[in-house]
């Protein structure tokens, strides 16, 4: 299953979500260590679910595209 692993970096780190999987988060002090955290953060979580929530959500479709913005004046 291909999911969206989403990492932001902050003033502490990175902070990754998966936004298919509500609540699955994780965190590393680096890019690399984030994402292999949350890969095994979303790997247990899909574990626990049935096989009609793994269903629902590869049913979802959630798209990352980037946007413009003005700012205010």
């Amino acid at each position: 299953m291909i999911l969206n692993a989403i990492i932001e970096k902050d003033k502490n780190g990175y902070f990754a979500y998966v936004p298919e999987l509500k609540g699955c988060v994780s965190q590393g002090d680096t890019y690399e260590e984030a994402l292999k955290n949350i890969k095994e953060a979303a790997n247990l979580y899909v574990e626990s679910l049935n096989d009609e929530e793994i269903s629902l959500i590869k049913a979802k479709s959630i798209m990352i595209s980037p946007i413009e913005t003005q700012p205010y004046a």
